[in-house]
C-alpha cells in the first residue's frame, strides 16, 4: 500500500526522532516500582518501550512495545465506554460523576451530595463503570470485558493469574471503597464477586504496542485502524475522551492537561495511553512511578513529545503539520 501521508524519508525522520527521545530517557532513574501490589514489585524499572499507531494503521515504535504487563488502571477508560454502551450516558450519571476528585485514586471518598464517586479513572468509579458491564453472570461479564478490550487491541488477550491473586490478596482498601458505595445505595451488587471482576479487569497482559493500538482506535472514532472494527460507538468517543483529559492521570491531571494537553490514562504497572484525537494513539511503558502514580519516565517523554510537536490540544489547532497530523495521514507500508 502507497503512503499517502508521508514519504519514506520522513517516516525514517519520524523513527529517528522518537528513537532520539527514547535514547534521552533511557538513563532515567527517577521514580519506584509499585509494590502495594506484591505482583508488581519485582518489575524492572529499567523497562521502557514508546509505541505510536496512526489512525491509517502506520506504526512507529522503540525499546520494550512487545513486553507484556498488566493493564491496571489503563482499564477503566475502556470499560466505562462499554458501561456508556450498555445504560448510555444519562444511566452511567446517576452511578458517577464527571468531576476531578483532586484525591489520590484510592481514596476513600464519595462526593457528599450525591453519594456517587466523583468519576471513573478513581477506583470508587471505576468499581461503579465495573458494576454496570452487561452480562448473565460473572463469566459473561469478563468475557464481555476481555472481547472488548481485545476488539481495542486488535488481538486476544488474557487475565494474568498471578497478578489477580495478589491483587485479591492484597484488595481490602478497595473492598472498603466498594462496602462503602453499597452503603450509600451506589451499588446494589454482591462485592467480592464484582471485586473479582475489577481485579480481573486490571490484571488482563497487554503490551505498549497494544496500548498504542488502543488509544489509535479512540483516535479514530471507535473503529480499530488495525482491523477495521467498530469497537466503541462514535457517539461515547468524546465522553471517554472527555473524561481521560480531565481524570486520567489521577491528581496530576490538571497538569497534565496544562503541559501535556491530550486526553490519556495511566497505571501503576508503569504504562500510559494517550489519544491525539483524528491522528494516533501513543503508548509509553516504564514501570518507576512517579509520587502520583504515574510512571516517571512515561510523564517526562509525554512532555517532551508534546512540547517538540505541538500535540497539546489548543496549540495543536494553530500547527497543522504535527507529527500527529502526519502520521494520521501516513498508511501502512504493503
Amino acid at each position: 500500500m502507497t503512503n499517502t501521508g508521508l514519504s519514506d524519508d520522513q517516516a525514517s525522520a519520524v523513527q529517528t526522532e522518537i528513537g532520539a527521545i527514547y535514547e534521552r530517557f533511557a538513563s532515567m532513574t527517577e521514580g519506584e516500582v509499585a509494590d502495594y501490589i506484591p505482583e508488581l514489585a519485582g518489575a524492572d524499572p529499567a523497562s521502557f518501550g514508546i509505541a505510536i499507531v496512526g489512525v491509517q494503521g502506520r506504526v512507529f515504535e522503540v525499546g520494550a512495545t512487545a513486553a507484556p504487563f498488566t493493564i491496571q488502571s489503563i482499564s477503566k477508560p475502556f470499560v466505562y465506554g462499554m458501561a456508556l454502551e450498555d445504560h448510555g450516558r444519562d444511566g452511567v450519571l446517576e452511578h458517577v460523576g464527571v468531576e476531578p476528585s483532586g484525591e489520590a485514586f484510592n481514596a476513600i471518598e464519595l462526593d457528599e451530595v450525591s453519594n456517587r464517586p466523583f468519576n471513573p479513572m478513581i477506583n470508587s468509579g471505576a468499581i461503579a463503570t465495573t458494576a454496570l458491564v452487561a452480562g448473565d453472570d460473572h463469566v459473561a461479564r469478563l468475557h464481555r470485558i476481555l472481547r472488548g478490550f481485545g476488539a481495542y487491541a486488535g488481538r486476544d488477550l488474557q487475565v494474568d493469574s498471578a497478578t489477580f491473586f495478589s491483587e485479591r490478596a492484597s484488595g481490602d482498601r478497595n473492598r472498603a471503597i466498594a462496602y462503602l458505595m453499597k452503603s450509600s445505595g451506589m451499588l446494589d451488587a454482591d462485592i467480592e464477586p464484582l471485586l473479582e471482576l475489577y481485579f480481573q479487569q486490571c490484571s488482563v497482559l497487554v503490551t505498549a504496542h497494544d496500548l498504542a493500538v488502543m488509544g489509535a482506535t479512540l483516535a479514530n472514532g471507535g473503529l480499530n485502524p488495525i482491523t477495521g472494527e467498530r469497537v466503541l460507538a462514535q457517539r461515547y468517543v468524546k465522553d471517554v475522551l472527555s473524561i481521560m483529559l480531565s481524570c486520567g492521570m489521577y491528581d496530576y491531571s490538571g497538569e497534565w492537561a496544562y503541559r501535556v494537553g491530550v486526553p490519556a490514562k495511566s497505571g501503576v504497572s508503569g504504562g500510559i495511553v494517550a489519544v491525539l484525537p483524528g491522528q494516533a494513539g501513543i503508548a509509553v511503558w516504564s514501570p518507576a512511578l512517579d509520587a502520583k502514580g504515574n510512571s516517571a519516565r512515561g510523564v517526562a517523554v509525554f512532555e517532551e513529545l508534546s512540547s517538540r510537536f505541538s500535540l497539546h490540544f489548543l496549540e495543536s489547532l494553530f500547527h497543522n503539520n504535527t507529527i500527529g497530523h502526519a502520521i494520521a495521514r501516513s498508511q501502512p507500508d504493503a
